[in-house]
C-alpha cells in the first residue's frame, strides 16, 4: 500500500496551559477528501495551521510526499503543492476575477509581478486563467471586478486561485462559511466535482457539507482526535455523539 500524502504523527501545540493540539495523528491519502469536524475551541485552526506551515508544532512531526516538513515554512510548503485556500488566495477586491487568477498563474510560474505589465496582457496567463474559470463556473464573471462578486462567487474565485498553484493537496477552511442555501449547494457541487482529481483536507462546520463529500472524517475535540472514519462510521459512533454531533444527526 502506497504512503499517504500527508502523514502527522504525534503532532502537539500549547499555548501556556492550553493544549491545542495534543497528539494528534492523522493522514490523508492521495485524492482522498478528509474532512476534520470539532466544536468550536476544538483546536481545528491550529491544527492546520500547524500543517499549512504558518504555527511551528511543540512536538511531532508532518510529512508531505515522503519528506518531513515539520521545520519548513508555508512558503515552501506551498512551492511543493501544499495550498492553503485563504493563504494563497487574498482576492484583489479592484481586479477583475479574471486578473486575480491570471496573477495566481504567474506566481506558479514563478514570473515575477510586471506590475507595468498587467498580467492579463499575457495570453500565456490569460488562456490558463480562462481555463480555470470555465472549469469552476465563473467563465461568463470573468471581466466582473472582484469586489462586484456574491459573496459565494468570491469564495469560488479563491478556490480557482488555489487550483491555478496546481496544489497536490488543498487544505480548505470552512468554504462554505457565510453562505446561503443556494450558493452553499453550489459550493458542494463545485467541491464534489473535484473529488478524486484534487485531495482535499475539509475543515467545515456544515454538516450537509461534511457528510456529502468526505471519504473520511477526523472528529477534533480538546485538541484530541477521538475518532476517525467513514461518514456512516462517525454518525453511528456514540462518542463523537455525545461530544459533537448530538441529536441532529
Amino acid at each position: 500500500m502506497n504512503s499517504p500524502l500527508l502523514e502527522v504523527r504525534q503532532l502537539r501545540k500549547t499555548f501556556g496551559a492550553l493544549v491545542a493540539t495534543d497528539q494528534v495523528d492523522f493522514d490523508v491519502r492521495e485524492g482522498e477528501t478528509h474532512a476534520v469536524i470539532g466544536p468550536n475551541g476544538a483546536g481545528k485552526t491550529t491544527f492546520i495551521k500547524q500543517i499549512s506551515g504558518e504555527l511551528r508544532p511543540d512536538a511531532g512531526s508532518i510529512r508531505f510526499a515522503g519528506e518531513d516538513v515539520t521545520g519548513q515554512p508555508w512558503q515552501k510548503r506551498s512551492r511543493k503543492g501544499l495550498a492553503r485556500s485563504f493563504q494563497i488566495t487574498s482576492v484583489y477586491r479592484d481586479f477583475t476575477a479574471l486578473d486575480n487568477v491570471a496573477l495566481a498563474v504567474q506566481a506558479r510560474s514563478g514570473h515575477s509581478f510586471r506590475f507595468w505589465r498587467p498580467a492579463r496582457e499575457d495570453r500565456s496567463l490569460t488562456e490558463s486563467a480562462v481555463r480555470i474559470l470555465e472549469k469552476i463556473g465563473l467563465d461568463e464573471r470573468k471581466s466582473v471586478l472582484a469586489a462586484n462578486l456574491s459573496h459565494g462567487e468570491q469564495r469560488q474565485l479563491e478556490i480557482a486561485m488555489v487550483l491555478a498553484t496546481r496544489p497536490r493537496l488543498m487544505l480548505l477552511d470552512e468554504p462554505v462559511a457565510g453562505m446561503g442555501t443556494e450558493e452553499s449547494q453550489r459550493m458542494i457541487d463545485f467541491l464534489a466535482a473535484l473529488k478524486g482529481k484534487t485531495t482535499m483536507v475539509l475543515v467545515e462546520h456544515d454538516m450537509d457539507a461534511v457528510f456529502t463529500l468526505a471519504d473520511r472524517i477526523s472528529v477534533l475535540v480538546y485538541g484530541r482526535i477521538i475518532a476517525t472514519g467513514a461518514p456512516a462510521d462517525i454518525r453511528a459512533n456514540a462518542e463523537v455523539r455525545a461530544a459533537y454531533l448530538g441529536e441532529d444527526l
